[in-house]
């Protein structure tokens, strides 16, 4: 059967909004754009629902049901969850999950926090005083009850799967959730507790504080069990409410949590295409998928839900008994097919999605410039050295070594030659000038490695933190990435 076709709409930019959530933008063709969220405009079928789901509080949801929807057919189920001071319309124009359900066919759902805009979620017992007092910022926690099974948003999100299912024929194997921000926290609240009722959950820019995702012993909270997750971090972003430690360490333990539960203990593959950071972890009981967007603030980006679908719900189902099936995803959970990636201080190198031991240390070495600066030096470059033969052999070439002096033979037939302390080297008996020059350290001859993969492999460097990344097509190591990688290397 045919899919069909996504359309994009022309908008009325609005290029000077300053607003979060700017009211106009419902039902309307106006849209804004900033470096945490960029708006569609609002969708046609976007369908307003109000009803006493629960008590006597009237909530409020938003369906999109796309044209192809067959209700002879099981349909898969999405809930999006809107961040702080924001609404479930607000949802659906800063995501592209009505694009992706007009060609996929599944039902998007886009409820509204009960209370101000703003989930009832959970938080460390310290820090409860702290984030629920509104003298301190219009941004503060409602109170949640200590069962959490008596949390209205809990209750509405159950009252609209078995309403969905009255309504629509939904698929009860596929019912999925993704949030932004706060409705990461919410969807992250959600998984902790009862993520055997879902297929898979997902979420952007809502990472939780290390002391709610772990116990005091350093296990996981956690009541819901495996689940797969894609968990999507923005490299500018900040650390949660109420958070000590820094955001690097805080997206590190999310990402450590995940990989508990579900049991992930290989080394991912890894997949770095433009600005979007990928790792991909097979799990024992789920799998797990994180993702690094290089230069971007809080937020979600508008291809989030693409990513998603693509990676990770289009191949995931809950089968009765509880067991996860994995089915054919959209898009192959495969790392880059030519990768090579190397931290200053590590023993090791990532080639091509495996750690391999080198044979010796990879160091910095700094080029100098001191002629005219009366015994003063100024760095012109910073190189992380690897050693010849490694290279050599992590590229399929021949590597033959000899009192300072190193010979590579390339399998598409170059030569070339290094020597201690020459910054020139030979390809092909021609003389090339290299970033610095060749160093020596314990019979080891060492090159950069930046230089080598630039101009030897034709690669795409890029560099973040110390850490060196190189592929075959555009690509921008992250921050949290190279954090990633750094780990792996140790």
């Amino acid at each position: 059967m045919k899919k069909a076709d996504i359309m994009l709409l022309a908008g009325i930019p609005d290029d000077d909004n300053r607003d979060y959530l700017p009211e106009r933008l419902k039902e309307s063709r106006i849209v804004v754009n900033e470096n945490g969220n960029n708006s569609q405009v609002y969708p046609q079928r976007l369908k307003e629902c109000r009803e006493c789901l629960v008590d006597d509080f009237e909530d409020v949801w938003y369906e999109y049901v796309p044209e192809s929807y067959r209700p002879d057919r099981k349909t898969p189920l999405v809930f999006s969850m809107h961040g702080g001071l924001m609404t479930g319309w607000g949802q659906a124009v800063y995501t592209s999950w009505t694009h992706v359900a007009d060609r996929e066919g599944f039902i998007c759902v886009f409820p509204n926090a009960q209370l101000r805009r703003f989930w009832t979620i959970e938080c460390e017992e310290r820090l409860i005083e702290q984030l629920s007092d509104p003298a301190l910022s219009e941004i503060y926690m409602n109170p949640f009850p200590k069962n959490v099974d008596e949390n209205h948003d809990v209750r509405v999100v159950f009252a609209l799967i078995e309403r969905m299912k009255r309504s629509y024929n939904i698929d009860p194997e596929r019912i999925y959730m993704q949030g932004m921000s706060l409705g990461n926290a919410m969807t992250t609240m959600m998984a902790r507790h009862y993520g055997f009722h879902f297929a898979a959950m997902a979420g952007s820019a809502g990472p939780g504080t290390i002391g709610l995702m772990f116990h005091a012993d350093g296990t996981p909270n956690n009541e819901g069990g495996p689940l797969p997750v894609m968990q999507t971090r923005m490299e500018l972003d900040g650390a949660p409410p109420g958070s000590d430690d820094t955001p690097e360490e805080v997206v590190v333990k999310n990402r450590e949590y995940w990989c508990m539960v579900n049991g992930c203990t290989c080394v991912p593959e890894i997949k770095i295409e433009g600005e979007n950071n990928l790792a991909f972890y097979k799990g024992k009981k789920a799998d797990y998928i994180f993702r690094d967007v290089k230069n971007r603030d809080h937020g979600q980006t508008f291809d989030d839900a693409e990513f998603v679908w693509d990676y990770l719900f289009s191949g995931t189902r809950r089968k009765p008994d509880g067991r996860i099936e994995s089915m054919e995803p959209l898009e192959q959970r495969r790392g880059d097919k030519v990768s090579f990636a190397v931290v200053p201080g590590s023993f090791f190198a990532w080639a091509n999605n495996e750690k391999v031991r080198l044979h010796g240390e990879v160091f910095v070495w700094k080029k100098l410039k001191y002629h005219g600066l009366n015994g003063k030096a100024l760095v012109r470059g910073e190189y992380p050295m690897v050693p010849v033969r490694d290279l050599a052999e992590i590229f399929k070439a021949d590597c033959r070594e000899k009192e300072g002096k190193a010979w590579i033979y390339m399998p598409d037939g170059r030569s070339l030659q290094f020597a201690r302390g020459c910054i020139g080297c030979t390809i092909n008996n021609r003389i090339r000038s290299m970033s610095c020059e060749a160093v020596e350290r314990e019979g080891i001859l060492y090159i950069s490695s930046e230089w080598f993969c630039r101009e030897i492999c034709r690669l795409q460097v890029s560099e973040c933190n110390g850490v060196i990344y190189a592929t075959d097509h555009d690509s921008a190591l992250s921050s949290h990435m190279g954090r990633l990688i750094r780990d792996l290397l140790k």
